[in-house]
């Protein structure tokens, strides 16, 4: 890859996805309160959407703050603990695995759900739709990345995406030369995650903002209309 277009890429790209990601979901917020929900369509074929909803979002929460500890911890933190490049990479591996599999087997579930029930399909609109698609499509190239993590169990390589990470976060100047030479499927898996953030703001995404923490344990149902009393 060229460097003006990893420079790019993984130089200023970030950022507008970033200031997009801010400033779409304040301006959402403010301009459209309405429209900040997940949109649930659960007194459609109830069973599957709970049973794929609980895989999906328990794998997510996993992948999602695994990745931001991850990416985001400073690399001397780990090594005043004496956790090792090595294992910290292994462990990545096994349950980030674990968890993409559980998120993806989540994501196909409403994904059937949402393409061939056409009484959900009828009540979902192109944004619910796609961002799953897009969402199960990263979760695919995630998994394939496992693979390629395999040949450099060092962990030198999970350094490069730390480092890369923490300097667009600290606006180091070349932050994007740290991930020139990786494998191209990790720079597209840096670039999918990216482009979520950037549509983010427009999706139904936005729900997971201002999602109570009840909602982890809320029960399996949902009160749409309180029964007048007679």
């Amino acid at each position: 890859m060229e460097t003006p277009f990893n420079t790019f890429l993984f130089g200023i790209y970030p950022y507008i996805c970033l200031a997009v990601f801010v400033l779409g979901s304040i301006v959402r917020y403010d301009r459209e309160p309405y429209t900040w929900r997940s949109g649930s369509s659960q007194l459609l074929r109830r069973k599957q959407v709970m049973l794929g909803s609980v895989l999906f979002h328990t794998g997510i929460l996993i992948v999602f703050f695994g990745h931001l500890v991850g990416l985001l911890t400073p690399i001397e933190i780990f090594d005043a603990f004496g956790i090792g490049h090595g294992f910290k990479q292994v462990m990545a591996m096994l349950v980030g695995g674990i968890a993409g599999l559980v998120c993806l087997a989540g994501a196909v579930m409403l994904l059937h759900r949402r393409l061939l029930d056409p009484r959900v399909r009828a009540v979902s609109s192109f944004s619910d739709t796609a961002i799953l698609i897009i969402l199960a499509v990263q979760l695919v190239i995630g998994l394939f990345t496992i693979f390629v993590s395999a040949g450099h169990l060092d962990g030198h390589e999970m350094v490069k995406f730390m480092s890369w990470a923490q300097g667009i976060f600290t606006f180091e100047a070349g932050a994007a030369d740290y991930v020139a030479e990786t494998a191209l499927i990790f720079k597209l898996h840096l670039f999918l995650g990216l482009t979520i953030l950037l549509i983010f703001p427009f999706t139904r995404l936005v729900h997971i903002l201002s999602a109570p923490l009840r909602y982890l344990w809320r029960p399996g149902y949902q009160i749409v209309r309180s029964r007048l009393a007679s």
